[in-house]
């Protein structure tokens, strides 16, 4: 496999992908694509995951399950008024887009708290920056054209210190608080972290552990973080449910025995085991990432071949999760209850779902991503059923996550709850 001049070392077998992910491996990926935990390697990784953890705690992130539910509710009231003023008692609702847009919702809120207008702007403009790279990805990459005026570098620069100088409009002031309080969303508790203590020339003062653009860079992982992936995620179990009409029935019924007339909370949706199931087997056959690229930080071994340290090493996910020798005879069709004892009973290797990664470098999103996916999948499903819109055509695309080509077009009924 060839990135520009870059090549890398193609693996399909489990036993050779599961150690380049639990060894000493850093993530392989072209510039445009590297940011804040997955730019860095060593030390510098480590000091930056030590910051960036306690924004992403599972009791922190309990505590947004609330503004989750809260983005979701105007769209469900929307497509209920617009139900009830047609004929037919439903309405077609395109989720692909729709997805993205909430998704970017969300984590605007969760993310940067009451500056969520600028950090809306932050994301539609990290949005612009990562079609930029897709479109961009395949080219011939000669040494030294990232350097050049071309047109797409000023497109690039330009939305590069757009997002920087966003950023700044927000960090600053928090940090201007001297201690005074640097919010409950992911970036304060992500400040607060980054805040340590030294003695100084005038007593005790506040240095921080990352640079300005160091925190500027772990902020733009927010975006793929609590975005990109969990729109991916939405949009295909939304599919899936729609063609697999007895799951959704389980699924609902689930919602409505542990939810009752309840907002989703925390602890309601740790009690949705269905729909964690539902939910991992979506990641399995539809994971948003499709290839995983590596290089290890020292010379490795994989069965008879040798890796030379930084050599490239691609893992293509959807070969693994399909793999029947792995996930057994039925490796290709929807079946939630292979997840029934959990994530390592699910398949004949341990550690075999690797849509979040395994290993130090896995997603440090990944439980958000989770949360998020079950307070709308909650939302939806004790409202409406949904089948899938004639107009919809089965073409999954890869632009850097996994997507409907030509979205997801579903039709809404409103349920009498």
């Amino acid at each position: 496999m060839r990135f520009g001049w870059t090549s890398a070392t193609t693996t399909i077998s489990p036993g050779r992908a599961l150690p380049v992910l639990v060894r000493s491996t850093a993530p392989n990926l072209p510039p445009r694509l590297r940011v804040g935990l997955v730019l860095v390697e060593g030390t510098d990784w480590v000091r930056h995951r030590r910051v960036v953890n306690p924004a992403f705690a599972m009791d922190k992130l309990k505590t947004m399950t609330t503004t989750m539910v809260s983005c979701a509710e105007p769209l469900i009231k929307e497509w209920e008024r617009l139900a009830s003023s047609n004929e037919s008692r439903e309405v077609e609702v395109e989720f692909s887009k729709l997805f993205q847009d909430l998704t970017a919702d969300i984590i605007s809120h969760t993310g940067f708290g009451s500056s969520y207008k600028q950090g809306k702007e932050v994301f539609h403009t990290q949005r612009q920056l990562l079609a930029l790279a897709v479109a961009t990805l395949l080219n011939v990459q000669l040494p030294g054209l990232k350097y050049l005026p071309t047109k797409n570098n000023r497109l690039k620069w330009m939305l590069d210190k757009k997002i920087k100088t966003m950023l700044m409009a927000i960090i600053q002031p928090r940090l201007a608080s001297n201690g005074g309080g640097y919010g409950d969303d992911l970036l304060g508790l992500m400040l607060e972290a980054c805040l340590t203590t030294e003695q100084g020339e005038k007593g005790d003062e506040l240095t921080l552990t990352l640079t300005m653009d160091e925190i500027i860079d772990e902020c733009k992982t927010f975006f793929f973080a609590g975005h990109e992936t969990t729109s991916r995620l939405l949009t295909w179990t939304m599919f899936l449910l729609s063609v697999y009409p007895e799951w959704q029935e389980r699924l609902r019924e689930e919602v409505l025995r542990e939810r009752g007339k309840e907002n989703p909370t925390a602890d309601m949706l740790n009690k949705f085991k269905e729909m964690t199931m539902v939910l991992l087997e979506t990641l399995r056959l539809y994971t948003p990432v499709m290839v995983m690229l590596r290089k290890p930080i020292s010379d490795i071994r994989l069965g008879s071949l040798s890796i030379p340290k930084g050599n490239g090493i691609a893992i293509p996910i959807p070969f693994l999760h399909r793999d029947k020798e792995v996930w057994g005879d039925n490796a290709n069709d929807f079946d939630p209850l292979r997840f029934e004892n959990g994530i390592t009973n699910a398949a004949k290797t341990p550690q075999a779902l690797l849509s979040f990664s395994i290993g130090p470098r896995s997603c440090i999103g990944q439980n958000f991503a989770m949360l998020e996916a079950k307070s709308v999948m909650a939302m939806i499903l004790k409202k409406f059923s949904f089948t899938l819109s004639s107009s919809y055509v089965h073409a999954p695309a890869d632009h850097i996550t996994l997507q409907p080509k030509f979205g997801l077009p579903i039709v809404l009924r409103p349920l009498d709850v």
